[in-house]
């Protein structure tokens, strides 16, 4: 009896067909304690170590975690219901978690990734399309391998989908380089421990909520308050200011918006079709399936990861919306049969939500700074999805309606928005004294409002009254023109410097614009700008 047949009749002996014989203890050659087992491992040639056993179509090495040996072949569509699909695979092997499937769906190519290992040789998988048209029989061979997207600078200007296909009608990226959209997140020993500021050149963010190199920044705000240009001004300043690169995931969010987002880019230039984009674009919508929503924000990371390890790069990772994220997740959780935990979610939560989360970090290399909107159902911050989120937040930026119809925009709000980051050990203390200044001047406004509306300016004491005027010079000051909104106001945008924002803010303060009208405060950069355009607005009255 040779070697293979005492191999197969030892498996057989001790395992049970219920029992799914992973890729993973095949090719370590684990055998039960049998003097037949222990004769098949003696008799079989050496197993090959995994790394010289990897699918040679992958650049970059990936994590042994999420690594499959080989394809094993091709199975059949066992059963399919909704977005799960089982596949059967005739032989001992069976694919890798993770990995992936490729079907063919009325004659469009169907990807799959297996969830489950069920036993009889069956896998549990999840369609990343629709699986309207799809039969039992039909063929699905293993790839090898996770899902692999195209990646590097052939990326910029596109928009993919999931699976790493082109959706923009433009013909196939023409990138030489994959990556799996599953990778570990970097050791300790990899990352940068430094606390260091993202400069964005946007004043009230640099000031009072300033964002860390390489942190998560969850962005609220409802319909209509400027999230999209806020968004676009930072994609358009980290490309200006740092070189960097952005990538915009859009996931289960509207399809219209998505389509909006990307023809505004055309528009502001951020996107140009036949120049240098400064930005790539995954879009995984609301009409996808469950499994395309739950898996978008890992492709729109992974090509961000590669900008941030292969080329050193300051990347923004923009992901619309993190909420959606979760939701996919947990119907997913609820197609596997898995018993749902708190509020209906997936019991994988956090670790699903922490999984992703660790990636977006800053290395000896580069950084990837994500800035994520949130989502709160029913405005509720105790909902387990948000609240997950909220572990992971190194700050948070709130755009406030109020603000916006005074027609200050950014419409940032400068006393509900909060960084970590704020902290005079990380910024330094001139910035820490002046941040909290404006923050308690603007607080101590906000408490005179109510008697001002009753009252009136005139019952309020000399030191209120000049309160009051320094506010709302500070809070005009802290509207500013953006580069991408030039095409619509006119002003030309201005990108503010941090120590040049903090020394302008201490103007304000020590009175240094008291004699300047409040216009003069509104849509200008730095306080010299203030000072200029203070100065002409009160020659015009003269002359008047």
């Amino acid at each position: 009896m040779d070697a293979v047949d005492i191999e197969v009749f030892s498996l057989s002996f001790n395992q049970p067909l219920s029992t799914p014989i992973s890729d993973r203890s095949l090719s370590s050659g684990k055998m039960f304690k049998s003097g037949i087992s222990s004769f098949a491992r003696a008799a079989r040639p050496a197993v090959l170590p995994r790394r010289a056993l990897r699918p040679a179509s992958l650049r970059l090495p990936i994590s042994s975690r999420w690594a499959s040996t080989a394809g094993v072949g091709a199975g059949k569509i066992h059963q399919v219901i909704g977005a799960v699909v089982d596949v059967k695979f005739d032989g001992a092997k069976l694919p890798a978690i993770l990995n992936s499937l490729e079907t063919q769906n009325n004659g469009q190519k169907l990807v799959l990734e297996v969830s489950q290992h069920l036993g009889e040789n069956v896998v549990r998988c999840i369609a990343m399309d629709g699986t309207e048209g799809l039969v039992r029989g039909a063929p699905a061979v293993d790839t090898g391998a996770p899902i692999t997207i195209p990646v590097g600078p052939e990326t910029l200007g596109r928009i993919m989908n999931v699976t790493g296909d082109p959706i923009d009608e433009r013909g196939p990226i023409k990138s030489d380089k994959r990556l799996p959209i599953h990778q570990e997140a970097p050791e300790f020993v990899e990352q940068s421990t430094s606390a260091e500021i993202l400069v964005t050149g946007i004043k009230v963010v640099d000031l009072l909520a300033p964002y860390a190199r390489g942190g998560k920044i969850g962005l609220f705000g409802g319909a209509g308050v400027g999230k999209t240009v806020f968004i676009q001004e930072l994609i358009n300043n980290i490309a200006k200011a740092h070189g960097g690169y952005s990538v915009f995931t859009g996931v289960g969010e509207r399809t219209r918006e998505g389509n909006d987002l990307y023809h505004e880019m055309q528009e502001t230039s951020v996107i140009q079709l036949d120049g240098e984009s400064k930005v790539a674009l995954v879009f995984g919508q609301m009409n996808e399936p469950p499994g395309a929503r739950a898996r978008v924000a890992l492709t729109g990371l992974t090509v961000a990861e590669y900008f941030r390890d292969a080329e050193g790069q300051d990347v923004l990772l923009f992901i619309d919306n993190i909420f959606r994220f979760t939701q996919a997740g947990s119907e997913v959780s609820a197609l596997l049969g898995r018993i749902p935990s708190a509020v209906g979610y997936q019991p994988t939560l956090a670790v699903d939500m922490g999984g992703m989360q660790e990636r977006i970090t800053t290395t000896k290399k580069g950084s990837i700074t994500s800035v994520q909107a949130v989502y709160v159902p029913a405005d509720d911050l105790t909902d387990p999805a948000p609240a997950t989120t909220f572990a992971h937040l190194d700050a948070t930026t709130v755009l406030s309606r109020g603000i916006s119809e005074l027609g200050i925009y950014p419409a940032v709000d400068p006393l509900d928005s909060k960084s970590r980051m704020l902290d005079p050990r990380v910024v330094g203390q001139e910035h820490y004294d002046t941040a909290t200044r404006v923050q308690q001047i603007l607080q101590e406004y906000k408490s005179l409002q109510d008697i001002i509306a009753i009252l009136g300016m005139d019952e309020l004491s000399e030191a209120d009254k000049l309160t009051v005027e320094r506010a709302r010079k500070i809070q005009r000051f802290l509207s500013q023109p953006f580069t991408v909104a030039q095409v619509f106001t006119g002003i030309e945008g201005a990108l503010v410097d941090l120590k040049e924002t903090i020394s302008s803010f201490k103007a304000i303060l020590n009175g240094e614009g008291d004699s300047l009208p409040e216009g003069a405060f509104y849509m200008v950069g730095d306080f010299a700008s203030a000072k200029a355009k203070g100065e002409k607005i009160l020659a015009e009255l003269e002359n008047n």
